[in-house]
């Protein structure tokens, strides 16, 4: 047990002053993707889950959220098995319950249902001890799009360089 208090007293420690840790982010989402809106939602998880969560063991690059039968899902996402999880391990890449209100739901269902928009899982994190998703309402980009923001993001680079070598 003196293992596990050590890790939370570390995690505590790595925390932000708003008590966020964040444990996975999904860059190439926004890659991919224009984000309309966001939305914080909680994620239903099994024990050996959160434990694997806690260690950093997860992976949203090909996660996706959807709403079936009025409730918000979680598909995609690998969360790796818990080494000392033996025979109560999960299934690393299940599908998981997203926690939501009911409008925010029904607001969701209704812009998804429009054509070009999906739900995307942009980062997972700790918050006051739990673990949220951070969901965005995402229009896919074209090539054209991908290629412009490759090229704003390499202008803004090389202006920070020149900025940087200037200050010295």
């Amino acid at each position: 047990m003196y293992k596990y208090e050590k890790m939370l007293a570390e995690e505590r420690l790595a925390m932000s002053k708003e008590g966020i840790k964040v444990l996975a982010q999904n860059k190439k989402a926004r890659h991919d993707y224009f984000i309309e809106e966001t939305y914080e939602a909680g994620v239903v998880l099994t024990g050996t889950e959160i434990k694997s969560i806690r260690r950093g063991r997860v992976n949203l690059k090909d996660g996706y959220a959807g709403i079936r039968n009025g409730e918000a899902w979680l598909y995609n996402v690998h969360i790796s098995e818990y080494e000392q999880g033996n025979r109560y391990n999960h299934d690393p890449v299940r599908t998981r319950k997203l926690l939501l209100h009911r409008s925010e739901i029904y607001k969701l269902l209704g812009q998804t249902k429009m054509q070009g928009y999906s739900l995307v899982p942009l980062r997972l994190y700790l918050k006051g001890g739990f673990c949220k998703v951070e969901i965005g309402l995402a229009k896919g980009k074209k090539n054209y799009d991908k290629r412009e923001s490759i090229k704003q993001r390499d202008a803004q680079r090389e202006m920070q360089r020149a900025l940087r070598d200037r200050n010295r």
